[in-house]
């Protein structure tokens, strides 16, 4: 790929779409692309640290059908996204979109697919995602990460590609070294979560970890938590004698997956597909009010592929204690999970998407 191609990114507004929008743009740029990103201002806060990525901000809302003044407003924004998403492409005009899911991606994709430039949807879930769902008779082809993925009718599977999770490729040559007989010594527990998670798990995990402590089971806490938290946590780790290390935001959790031999986050894909590559062993809580529930499935299809362990939310007061205890007692059921983990990875998705790019650039409609 040696011609100079300028692809645009358009990514949805939380992480899960933000950060493999910037690993593959990290990937197009050194395969000589001239790479652009747009977004909206919740998924500009992920990007704020990419001072090296060109990154355009442009609003947008998802579409609410709860009445029938919603829908009129929702219908009236989605002509504004769509009619600043045309201009936008007509000015700058892409040889290649990708659209990374979120609604923030929509109209780029179908402002694309009226201006006859080709565009791609990505889907890292295990259910297709709404704005997915409604771009997929249009997209050139859609790059999944799992092929058990669900909601694409018959007539579209010849325009899915399967090519694995777009994570950090750090993520990918990353070695745990952690043996499976440390658990028996101390459990070093990492705690992830976007905004909300660590909000909740704030609140709900903490008291857990005192009683394990109580019950002479040993842990160290790297936990995710609101800068608000901070005062309180450390008050309480303090207070029961638990070492702890809190951070508010982390874009390079790598060196905390190399002090960690057991996570507790929520099932979002990105997030598990860098715990399963890295070689952590997992505790999925899904978040309850994800679209579709589409995070309870990824749970329990990371749980049946013995890659991790589930735990819903409203279940983490009467369950996630009896988890830690067994893990602590018993050693081999990390073992167990990682042995798992290493049967899968991520390490040829790039080759993957250079292979099905220049096809897809190579055709000529």
């Amino acid at each position: 790929m040696s011609k100079k191609i300028k692809a645009l990114i358009a990514v949805g507004g939380t992480g899960g779409h933000v950060f493999p929008g910037c690993n593959l743009a990290e990937h197009l740029i050194t395969n000589n692309f001239n790479v652009e990103l747009v977004t909206d201002r919740r998924g500009y806060k992920y990007l704020e640290q990419y001072k090296y990525l060109k990154i355009n901000v442009i609003d947008s809302k998802p579409f609410i059908f709860k009445n029938i003044f919603t829908i009129i407003v929702s219908t009236i924004f989605l002509i504004y996204s769509l009619s600043r998403s045309l201009f936008f492409l007509l000015f700058n005009r892409p040889t290649i979109i990708f659209g990374m899911g979120g609604y923030a991606s929509f109209p780029f994709c179908i402002a694309a697919c009226l201006l006859r430039i080709k565009f791609i949807i990505y889907e890292n879930n295990l259910i297709l995602g709404k704005s997915n769902k409604y771009l997929l008779p249009f997209t050139k082809k859609i790059f999944v990460s799992y092929k058990d993925l669900e909601g694409i009718q018959k007539k579209f599977h010849h325009k899915v590609v399967g090519i694995g999770n777009i994570i950090k490729k750090e993520i990918i040559k990353f070695s745990n070294i952690h043996s499976e007989r440390e658990a028996l010594r101390r459990l070093n527990i990492l705690v992830l979560g976007g905004s909300q998670a660590a909000k909740v798990f704030a609140e709900t995990l903490p008291n857990i970890f005192c009683e394990c402590s109580k019950k002479g089971i040993n842990l160290k806490i790297y936990q995710h938590c609101l800068a608000t938290q901070n005062v309180q946590l450390k008050l309480l780790y303090e207070k029961h004698n638990i070492d702890y290390e809190l951070f508010n935001f982390s874009n390079n959790l790598i060196e905390f997956f190399s002090k960690s031999n057991l996570a507790i986050t929520r099932s979002g894909s990105s997030v598990s597909a860098e715990l399963i590559n890295t070689n952590v062993p997992f505790i999925s809580v899904p978040l309850p009010t994800a679209a579709d529930n589409h995070q309870l499935k990824n749970a329990i299809y990371f749980k049946k592929k013995g890659y991790s362990l589930l735990i819903e939310e409203k279940d983490l007061n009467e369950k996630l204690f009896s988890h830690i205890k067994d893990i602590y007692e018993d050693s081999s059921i990390l073992g167990k999970i990682k042995q798992n983990q290493r049967q899968y990875s991520d390490k040829n998705v790039y080759n993957n998407i250079n292979e099905a790019l220049k096809e897809i650039l190579n055709e000529k409609n």
